[in-house]
């Protein structure tokens, strides 16, 4: 009976709790969302406030600007363009209708109706002001549209310099009210949070010592006696199972230990002179081992191999005190062979009495695995090597190639131009002056195009400004070159103003692989534009060959190793290798191709 009464007295105090912790939690968001609102209207009002004072300066601005433009109007300009009286107009109309939403409000900007005492006396003051500034801005607008006489509209700019100054200080009156009158409202603000805060922790106090440490007293009280409760029963529990729970514990701990080390570990335990004590099951599987072979040593177990016995036996005999762990190889029955893992660790069974667990790991997958990377490894050297017996036969194949163009070149052109200058000289008769004053320019025609023939072979071959000026000058040079001789539109930026000298090797491979880039966009990917860009960090140098040719397939190219862009593309990625640069290709086919260079300075 004093149970349940005391069970009922309990209910009772919850209900009552919860109650007071309803009303605590209403009144501090009753209190919380009043703040919000009051706050939430006043930062409103503020944001309104500002955007008045803004537009109020903007004011004085505009008027400026009025008086600005008539002058300009009036006294500057020589003739008067309709954008000017446009441009007029528009500044008027800005500020006339501003200046009404100001003092009648305006519900699109925001602007309050309703005004204090003092500001609507000030905008009765600055009316007049006001209204004589527009209404003769309009007339001296309409006398220039009519292009009426000159001597009205000086009186008409003399109405509005005499207003404007009185309207400009009207409106900095008009400015410092809306200032103070917002200042009076942010003092307003501060003093309502103020007392918000003060009656919040009024409340939070009143509730702290009425409401929250009462209850938390009962509280503390209740969860004393229920925990109480809960160590009594947790002890007549543990009291009445203990003993059974850590028996059964005990036989599963050992059961699921013996299984997974008879299934899971290659292990087995033998005494110091080889002889077998316990194998496991998975051991006795992967070794063949059956209760007829129990009179033989590990080492007979372990591997058919007579050699591999004895040095069996040794480590045992050797390392039976201090362990031993690594690897052997072994040959079981089948005459398979077998790498294990193998540890021997030293155990102390009773005094004197030593034994030798042998625990293994099956390896046999990882050293095919081993072998196999051998093999690959040794494959990927030897497709190196042809691959740069390609490469190389390649390139003195190009040299070759490079060699008769540049002597067809001199052959044909320069050899011929030479010839034609030879017969031209010896059919010169001075004799007959107007013919021969005609051969002379033909001859000198003819000389300038042989040095132009010499520059340019000796340009392919090895540039002058590249020697002399560096990388950016002799990349520009070959720009212009190439543009001239192809007629495509070949175009380059030094976008970081690079004027850095590099070191001899490093400049002729960045000129070749810029020379191989282009060559390719004009010879492979009919192109019209390129661009090429170089800028620069302070490690590294960056040069981008942009084209708008037909493009092409990356991942196809470099399965071609064999035809002549796939290898074109090898020599590219070798030639950047040598002075430890990358190559960056993206290609789209239809839309063009971007090769960027990038290489450690």
């Amino acid at each position: 009976m004093k149970k349940n009464n005391q069970e009922t007295a309990d209910k009772i105090t919850f209900k009552n709790l919860r109650r007071l912790y309803f009303f605590a939690l209403l009144t501090i968001a009753v209190t919380i969302i009043v703040s919000q609102v009051l706050v939430q209207y006043n930062l409103n009002q503020q944001l309104s406030d500002s955007k008045i004072i803004n537009i109020s300066g903007k004011q004085r601005m505009l008027s400026q600007k009025i008086v600005k433009e008539v002058l300009i109007l009036h006294y500057v300009a020589d003739t008067v363009s309709a954008k000017q009286i446009s441009h007029l107009k528009n500044v008027l109309s800005l500020w006339k209708n501003t200046q009404n939403s100001l003092e009648n409000g305006s519900d699109s900007l925001a602007f309050p109706k309703e005004k204090s005492e003092t500001l609507a006396k000030l905008y009765v003051e600055i009316k007049p002001n006001f209204s004589n500034i527009a209404a003769t801005t309009d007339l001296f607008l309409l006398n220039l549209a009519q292009k009426n006489n000159i001597a009205d509209n000086q009186k008409l700019v003399d109405i509005i310099l005499k207003n404007e100054g009185v309207f400009l200080s009207k409106m900095n009156q008009i400015v410092t009210q809306y200032d103070l009158e917002a200042h009076e409202k942010v003092t307003e603000q501060r003093r309502i949070e103020y007392w918000i805060f003060g009656f919040t922790l009024l409340i939070l106090l009143l509730e702290f010592f009425f409401i929250f440490k009462p209850t938390n007293k009962k509280i503390e009280r209740l969860i004393a006696k229920l925990l109480s409760s809960e160590r009594k029963a947790l002890k007549l529990a543990y009291d009445t199972e203990i003993i059974s729970e850590i028996k059964e514990n005990s036989v599963k701990e050992l059961k699921s230990l013996n299984y997974a080390m008879e299934n899971t570990l290659l292990y087995c335990r033998i005494a110091p002179d080889g002889s077998i004590i316990h194998i496991g099951e998975k051991f006795a599987k992967l070794l063949n081992y059956t209760k007829f072979s129990s009179n033989k040593k590990f080492s007979e177990v372990l591997t058919t191999d007579e050699k591999e016995q004895l040095n069996i036996d040794r480590i045992i005999f050797e390392k039976h005190r201090s362990g031993w762990q690594g690897e052997i190889k072994i040959i079981n029955k089948e005459a398979q062979s077998i790498w294990l893992d193998l540890s021997m660790v030293p155990v102390t069974i009773k005094k004197d009495e030593l034994e030798l667990l042998i625990v293994c790991f099956n390896i046999t997958e990882r050293k095919k695995a081993q072998r196999e990377v051998e093999r690959l490894n040794i494959e990927n050297s030897t497709e190196k090597i042809n691959q740069q017996k390609i490469i190389s036969s390649k390139i003195v194949e190009n040299q070759e190639n490079e060699q008769n163009r540049i002597a067809k070149e001199i052959h044909d052109g320069i050899g011929q131009m030479l010839t034609g200058l030879k017969f031209s000289l010896e059919s010169i008769n001075l004799d007959d002056k107007e013919k021969a004053a005609q051969k002379i320019e033909y001859l000198k025609k003819l000389s300038l195009d042989i040095i132009k023939g010499v520059r340019t072979a000796t340009f392919n071959l090895m540039p002058p400004e590249l020697s002399d000026h560096g990388i950016v000058s002799s990349l520009s040079k070959l720009t212009q070159e190439l543009s001239k001789l192809t007629g495509k539109e070949i175009l380059f930026y030094n976008k970081t103003d690079f004027s850095q000298r590099l070191d001899s090797l490093i400049e002729i491979n960045i000129y070749r692989l810029t020379q191989e880039a282009i060559n390719n966009a004009i010879k492979y990917a009919e192109s019209s534009h390129i661009i090429v860009q170089l800028s620069h960090s302070d490690t590294l140098l960056s040069i981008i060959v942009d084209d708008n040719g037909k493009g092409f397939d990356i991942h196809t190219v470099d399965k071609k190793r064999n035809s002549e862009s796939g290898m074109g593309l090898l020599f590219m990625k070798e030639r950047i290798q040598y002075i430890n640069g990358r190559v960056f290709i993206k290609s789209i086919p239809g839309e063009g191709t971007r090769i960027t260079f990038n290489i450690p300075v």
